[in-house]
């Protein structure tokens, strides 16, 4: 595989402080990206854990976003400056993304729209998780509406 088109991430993990209501906020919001729950099939060894995207236990591999309660037993915080930026098909799925995140509690941080700045067809929007988390939906070209 090229560089160029290689994913650099295995998985993603977001500390979290309830991992019930982050559960029910992550579905709403990732559903319009297209990305369903990781089939951990009821294992001990994902109890306090949930995942979307792709997770394949017997090949071992996995490209995923994932929360948890932090390891260390302190209370979840998010990191200044730091965001996650996940892939939309369609400015519709970016928009539906956002308004879902607002629906279940999450704050807006950049309303959908174009981002020039970025790429002349870099269209975005920013939101932060129930936790404080900044994530993105990020639609690279023009897509019908």
């Amino acid at each position: 595989m090229h560089n160029e088109t290689r994913c650099i991430f295995d998985y993603i993990c977001l500390g979290v402080s309830s991992l019930e209501e982050s559960i029910v906020f992550y579905d709403a919001i990732l559903a319009p990206l297209g990305l369903k729950r990781c089939d951990t099939e009821d294992s001990p060894s994902w109890d306090g854990w949930a995942g979307w995207g792709f997770y394949d236990k017997d090949n071992g591999a996995e490209h995923a976003l994932w929360i948890c309660k932090p390891f260390n037993g302190e209370p979840a915080s998010n990191g200044n400056g730091t965001m996650v930026a996940l892939s939309a098909e369609s400015w519709f799925a970016v928009r539906e993304f956002h308004r879902q995140a607002l629906l279940f509690g999450g704050v807006c941080e950049g309303a959908p729209g174009l981002r020039p700045q970025y790429q002349r067809d870099f269209y975005a929007a920013y939101i932060r998780d129930l936790d404080g988390n900044k994530i993105a939906a990020v639609c690279r070209g023009r897509t019908a509406e």
